[in-house]
């Protein structure tokens, strides 16, 4: 049975596509919706690499910062979704986002991933992304979502490359 479902959203223009879609699933089923954000420990590193040549800035702060501003984008996301509040949570995690994705679902025993893919070549969809690490090591389902302008650029690829020849 399907109780809770991850959702990690990364701000592309697909997420608020992929967060409906996961809550169509997660509302006859009665089920949790974590919708999970990753700020890459490669953003903070950054931070920190300006600090050394003598810039102001505070990782802190940005990280402050980041989290306020991430976090109305995904509230403004869900407002419309029709699950109640007590099934929708939202989780930031700082880190390398293949990690800390796994280690969530893990820890937060969830039962299906739901997530975008972002390549526009077929050949290589899932090459080196979150995704395709995702799909290989998550311990439970992932299941891809497709807006329907992925979906239909695909079919053209598909066309193109295997019905046609």
């Amino acid at each position: 049975m399907i109780s809770k479902i991850m959702v990690p959203v990364a701000f592309s223009k697909y997420s608020l596509g992929i967060l409906d879609f996961a809550a169509g699933i997660a509302a006859p089923l009665g089920a949790e919706l974590q919708v999970v954000n990753v700020i890459s420990d490669r953003d903070v590193e950054a931070i920190n690499k300006i600090t050394e040549f003598g810039y102001k800035v505070d990782s802190d702060k940005y990280l402050e910062i980041v989290k306020k501003e991430r976090r109305e984008s995904i509230t403004a996301m869900a407002d419309h979704l029709t699950l109640p509040d007590d099934k929708v949570f939202f989780t930031f995690l700082i880190g390398d986002p293949t990690t800390e994705l796994l280690r969530f679902a893990e820890e937060s025993k969830v039962d299906l991933v739901v997530m975008g893919i972002k390549s526009r070549d077929i050949k290589y969809m899932f090459a080196g992304s979150v995704a395709e690490r995702m799909f290989r090591r998550c311990p439970v389902p992932v299941l891809s979502y497709r807006g329907d302008d992925v979906a239909e650029r695909l079919r053209k690829r598909i066309h193109k490359h295997i019905i046609d020849h």
